[in-house]
């Protein structure tokens, strides 16, 4: 974009002397012949600079800046005078008035477009601050509501992490999944409660219970959180994980029995402590892959995020059935993992709801990497 300058002088000669030259270096050049005229020309469309004449008829050059430095719009606005006058009261009296410059006539054609050079780069820059002002004060403007918006958001992404992941969580928040849409997904449960909780919570304090729970959702959770699982339910001792919804994964079941044997190491971590204090508290998990219908239920004020199908149910049942220490998984299953884990066979289970037994088999370790 060119550089406008508009010369003010009722001399149409100097004006064609001005403008030849500042034309040939690419500048646009407009004119007014009086300085009526120039804050006319002034008020329809700002210039870059101006080049005043000091000495015209009605109204001199010095109350034209003075004029101009008197608008909050022009206040800034580059004024060279251009003048015959070599008196240094004349000077004075223009830098008075506030101008930024003078020419002396008859005009040294380097020295003018030196002089306009210099004063263009000192309007730019003045032009960066004034707009670095005004997204100043466009960002004042709206902090409030940003802030607001910002601690909204905050306050969603705390409850998305009830269930799902920080990762999972944010793409949630960011638009990448709906997870109150039903759907139908292929997914990979854990289920996984305590052995020896319902004894414990008869004979035990409140407060401990409360505690040995917080103590135990705290070691599994950041299993479940390191490894990408998405929290279905708690039921007290017993947990619900899905994996592979609401946003896929690679190798879901590989995924779910690296983070159910993880779960058992930790868990004996807090065992050991526990059953120094009385507590006999052992953990089983079962783990089932398939279809399931995915989405909320509840009512207004109170949803639930919430996986329905034979899957979760199997890997309920098979959870019921293992023992302290036990991941249970059905044969079809283990076709999942059978490269990565040492098992052993336990044989068929008659599992509550199912007419025919299921072949359930424990995976003991984890032998290769995913």
């Amino acid at each position: 974009m060119h550089n406008r300058i508009l010369v003010v002088d009722d001399t149409p000669l100097n004006v064609k002397l001005l403008r030849d030259i500042l034309a040939a270096r690419g500048y646009v050049v407009t004119s007014a012949a009086s300085g009526q005229d120039a804050l006319e020309e002034i008020a329809k469309e700002l210039p870059d600079l101006v080049l005043l004449d000091v000495m015209m008829p009605g109204m001199s050059g010095f109350e034209v800046c003075s004029r101009l430095r008197a608008d909050s719009k022009t206040a800034l606005l580059p004024v060279v005078m251009v003048t015959a006058l070599h008196a240094v009261e004349d000077r004075i009296a223009g830098l008075d008035a506030g101008a930024d410059d003078f020419l002396t006539k008859p005009i040294n054609k380097l020295e003018l477009l030196a002089r306009v050079r210099s004063l263009l780069r000192i309007k730019s820059l003045y032009d960066q601050v004034d707009e670095q002002k005004r997204q100043l004060a466009r960002f004042n403007q709206t902090l409030e509501q940003r802030v607001a918006e910002g601690v909204a958001q905050l306050d969603r992404f705390s409850s998305m992490k009830r269930f799902f992941s920080p990762e999972v969580a944010a793409l949630i928040l960011a638009g990448a999944a709906d997870p109150l849409k039903s759907h139908r997904s292929d997914i990979t449960v854990v289920f996984l409660d305590l052995r020896g909780f319902t004894a414990f919570t008869e004979n035990a304090d409140p407060d401990k219970v409360m505690g040995m729970l917080r103590e135990y959702h705290s070691a599994m959770g950041s299993l479940i959180t390191a490894y990408n699982g998405t929290v279905e339910h708690f039921a007290g001792d017993g947990i619900m994980i899905v994996f592979n919804d609401p946003l896929p994964i690679e190798k879901p079941a590989h995924h779910a029995v690296h983070m159910a044997l993880e779960m058992h190491q930790a868990f004996e971590h807090c065992a050991s402590r526990w059953r120094r204090l009385g507590y006999d508290l052992s953990l089983g998990i079962g783990i089932a892959q398939g279809q399931a219908t995915i989405g909320t239920i509840g009512f207004e004020g109170r949803l639930e995020y919430c996986a329905i199908g034979s899957v979760c149910n199997l890997s309920s049942r098979l959870c019921s059935e293992a023992r302290g220490g036990q991941t249970l998984v059905a044969q079809e299953f283990l076709e999942q993992v059978a490269t990565i884990v040492e098992f052993e066979r336990v044989g068929e289970l008659v599992l509550k709801g199912y007419r025919l037994p299921v072949v359930a088999c424990n995976v003991t370790r984890v032998v290769a990497s995913s």
